[in-house]
């Protein structure tokens, strides 16, 4: 009999995982909150995809639980998918209720969730993990792909089988999560913007403050000596000089990158809207906090940062800012 597979915090991306890996023959479990697990049970889950394909499991076709203690309880594999901010309290409750040979993986954004893991669940198996791609809850049970890319997780972790993902084993999960990290900057520029990727990425000016605060990344990343994993074939250290290009000769080159929606938007500008608090601490933090432990300037990131934390207290969505006025130095 097939272990079971729990999502541990099923929004958006543990939705969409959860329901593939399902589709693909898994017991899986989404531990979700009260508004998703009725959400599902009154809609299903509905799967979709830029690339045109859709998948539908009917209300009952995948389990759903609200309650740490019944979901986990038999947990063989468990999926962590909180935002980071709640690492911490879902590892509380992995120790609680999981059986100790219960395996986790982490698809967290940031670089520290797998080792806050470790360190909340002494003597568990615990994996590092990596989503590439965008999922955009839409409602009604529907949760869309917006953009290409593989899930990755470490060597040695529990495999996993699903229809319509690209499933890649690594056994440099500290690279890869850099490289995510490099490529996640752009999800608090583009909260800011309040625009699609496909619009905001379009817009030259906006791609100049990437670029600089991918440059402060980058210089981070060499003074710890970390040569960070690139998505395609485009290296991520070559990412600052392709966004600074000019429109027509970086849509010629972002062609062959990573394939975007063109209704796509990044998980912060969701958060954003729904009135959540951000992974900003997780993403441009984390480079402020490490440049400032190494004696490097992060100036752009900074303000970036501090422009997400501004919009968080507004609780008003996305602040529409103009990226003339936004760093107008950079433009």
């Amino acid at each position: 009999m097939a272990e079971k597979i729990v999502i541990a915090g099923a929004g958006s991306i543990g939705c969409f995982i959860g329901g593939l890996l399902a589709l693909g023959g898994a017991d899986v479990v989404l531990l979700a909150r009260p508004r998703i697990a009725a959400e599902l049970a009154a809609d299903g889950l509905n799967l979709t995809s830029f690339e045109g394909w859709s998948e539908r499991l009917e209300p009952g076709r995948i389990g759903v639980e609200t309650d740490p203690a019944v979901a986990l309880s038999d947990a063989g594999v468990v999926l962590v998918t909180v935002k980071s901010g709640a690492t911490s309290e879902m590892a509380a409750l992995i120790a609680a209720h999981a059986p100790a040979g219960a395996e986790v993986t982490s698809l967290q954004n940031g670089l520290g969730n797998a080792d806050l893991l470790r360190s909340t669940l002494p003597g568990r198996q615990v994996h590092a993990g990596m989503v590439s791609f965008n999922v955009l809850h839409q409602g009604g049970g529907r949760f869309h792909r917006g953009t290409s890319g593989p899930l990755v997780i470490a060597a040695g972790a529990p495999p996993l089988i699903a229809p319509h993902l690209d499933i890649l084993a690594h056994d440099n999960m500290t690279a890869v999560l850099a490289g995510k990290l490099v490529y996640n900057l752009n999800n608090a520029l583009n909260a800011l913007s309040g625009l699609t990727l496909r619009e905001q990425l379009g817009d030259r000016r906006w791609r100049l403050i990437l670029a600089s605060a991918q440059d402060e990344a980058l210089a981070v990343l060499r003074a710890e000596r970390i040569t960070p994993w690139s998505l395609g074939k485009i290296p991520v250290t070559r990412f600052p000089r392709l966004l600074r290009l000019p429109d027509f000769l970086f849509r010629l080159a972002a062609s062959r990158g990573v394939k975007i929606d063109a209704a796509a938007r990044s998980s912060m500008w969701e958060d954003l809207q729904r009135g959540r608090m951000t992974e900003i601490d997780e993403l441009q933090g984390a480079v402020v906090a490490r440049a400032a432990a190494l004696g490097l300037p992060a100036p752009v990131n900074r303000a970036i940062a501090e422009a997400i934390r501004a919009a968080e207290r507004a609780a008003a969505g996305s602040p529409r800012l103009d990226p003339d006025r936004f760093l107008p130095r950079l433009s």
